[in-house]
């Protein structure tokens, strides 16, 4: 009984061990994808332990109930329903070209007139919004704690000019203007229009603290202009005298000359802002706009009256009182901008516009005037015209001239060069016929002396060969002696000697004894005393080469 009471609290055991496991597997287990963060909010103990809370408008801590600054990200967790809330949130995702701004909703109040709020998500310690923005990127953020606003490039209206925020791109040939509305005690920025200007480039400017004027910088032109008649075609209409005809008498800069006459000029200015001119520009006027309108374009008119009023029309239109009136209007105008922190780069008096009644006078009075020059410039051209003809006689004849001279100079040098070659020719040939006898002469130089050689050569060879002669026979003894030797060392090899005694008589008398192969018979006298007898000897018949007899031994018995 007992062993069978153990088995059953085993096998409950282990029934509750994986019930526990699968309820852990399944109720507590909760997956998190990429992407995705987990939110924890702890509801407190279920019956046992202390039910504290989170502080009012702060996050919960460690055992106090409430929402957890921390959250978990991708993967697996375990964590029970009985005791958490979990929930899943989406990462925030900032694109390229895009900014976020944060506002913290827990923490403390701000104090003060500051609005922004120091420091990085799940570090601020105040609610507002934070001073810094996301850059493009993802983040893990928790909603309960922060909001964020996605923005791309802000547009609004302060007063008269544009203003942007967000995600600013500055294009080249621009600068930004940054107007600071809030104080930063980090950087010690103050509020207002920094000086310090922004270079081309993108940027993420948060519009609760900073907005940007984009402010061209270089040259512009500002152009005051009368209004002409046009045809049907476009064409300027001008009248007889060429000068184009006014469509509406309060166009341009107009203003009565110093003798009552109307007056009309057209005007251009090129001026513009540089970089370090640009704060100036946004804190006094607004922009570039309400600059040309509020300094430019007035400051043209106003000088260009003030100053025309005090000269005639006829002043205006020609001599050097024009010059005076263009160089002191430019003065003036560049003494005004350079005040204001504008750049003036030229400014031009580009037409006046006489009345009629003063210019034609004027212009037909000039034009007697120049009737007057022309004829004497033509007769000025006919007097230089025939001094020019003279001259170009003078020259052709110093051209012919030195073609002559040069033709001369020619001549003589060909000749002197003809002269001076033949006197080569000649010393040439001279050398060659000196250098031909030194040649011969060498010669028979060396034909006497090869022939000299031979001789010498020869006299020496046959004195050796008698030297030789000499030391062979004083070695051998004798003149005999040697002549024996030399005998003897030139006879052939194969030379047989046979002495074949046939008596008396003629040598061979027993040829066909010798031919039948008995032998030959040969007679050799012999001395005996006083008288010479014949000894015959006859020699057995040989059967096979004859042996060679030493011709030494040969000789001596043949004697």
């Amino acid at each position: 009984m007992k062993k069978i009471l153990t088995t059953i609290t085993s096998i409950l055991i282990l029934l509750l061990v994986l019930l526990g496991l699968g309820f852990h597997w399944t109720v507590d287990r909760i997956y998190v994808e990429e992407g995705q963060s987990l939110q924890l909010r702890y509801k407190g103990p279920l019956i046992f332990g202390t039910r504290k809370k989170a502080e009012a408008g702060m996050w919960a801590q460690d055992g106090e109930m409430g929402v957890q600054a921390e959250l978990r990200g991708p993967g697996r967790h375990f964590y029970c329903p009985i005791w958490w809330e979990r929930k899943i949130v989406d990462d925030i995702v900032i694109k390229p070209g895009e900014i976020g701004e944060v506002t913290c909703k827990l923490g403390k109040n701000l104090e003060g007139a500051n609005f922004l709020v120091e420091g990085d998500i799940g570090t601020t310690k105040h609610k507002g919004v934070l001073r810094k923005v996301l850059h493009p990127g993802r983040y893990r953020i928790n909603p309960y704690g922060y909001t964020v606003e996605v923005k791309k490039r802000v547009d609004f209206t302060s007063g008269q000019t544009n203003k942007v925020a967000g995600w600013v791109e500055i294009p080249t040939g621009y600068v930004g203007v940054v107007t600071q509305l809030s104080e930063n005690p980090a950087t010690g920025t103050k509020k207002g229009v920094q000086k310090n200007v922004l270079p081309p480039g993108n940027y993420p400017i948060n519009g609760r603290e900073r907005q940007i004027d984009i402010v061209e910088i270089g040259y512009r032109h500002s152009t005051i202009q009368v209004e002409v008649k046009h045809d049907a075609n476009g064409n300027i209409v001008v009248d007889e005298n060429g000068e184009p005809q006014i469509s509406d008498m309060n166009s341009g800069i107009a203003f009565p000359s110093a003798d009552g006459f109307p007056m009309h000029i057209d005007f251009t200015g090129i001026w513009g802002l540089m970089p370090d001119q640009a704060p100036h520009a946004v804190r006094t006027f607004g922009n570039v706009d309400q600059v040309e309108k509020k300094v430019v374009l007035p400051q043209i008119e106003s000088i260009c009256r003030n100053n025309g009023s005090e000269y005639k029309a006829v002043q205006l239109l020609v001599g050097s009182d024009r010059e005076v009136y263009q160089r002191t209007c430019l003065e003036q105008f560049h003494s005004v901008l350079d005040d204001k922190a504008i750049t003036l780069l030229y400014g031009l008096v580009r037409h006046v516009y006489v009345p009629k009644q003063v210019r034609e006078p004027i212009q037909l009075a000039f034009i007697a005037d120049e009737l007057t020059l022309t004829r004497e410039e033509e007769q000025t051209t006919a007097k230089e015209e025939a001094k020019l003809r003279e001259a170009e006689t003078k020259v052709e004849l110093a051209t012919d001239t030195v073609d002559a001279d040069t033709a001369k100079q020619v001549e003589e040098a060909k000749a002197g060069g003809e002269r001076e070659a033949a006197k080569i020719r000649a010393e040439t040939e001279k050398l060659v016929a000196a250098i031909d006898k030194e040649t011969e002469e060498l010669k028979a130089q060396a034909v006497t002396i090869l022939g000299e050689a031979t001789n010498n050569g020869k006299k020496m060879v046959e004195e050796a060969k008698a030297d030789r002669f000499k030391l062979a026979v004083e070695a051998f003894g004798s003149p005999k002696a040697y002549n024996d030797w030399f005998f003897a060392t030139n006879l052939p090899e194969n030379v047989e000697l046979n002495f074949l005694y046939a008596g008396e008589g003629t040598l061979w008398t027993d040829m066909n004894s010798a031919n039948a192969g008995f032998g030959i018979r040969a007679t050799v006298p012999l001395k005996s005393g006083s008288t010479e007898k014949q000894r015959t000897r006859s020699l057995p018949k040989q059967r096979g080469p004859i042996k060679p007899v030493n011709r030494l031994s040969t000789a001596k018995k043949a004697r």
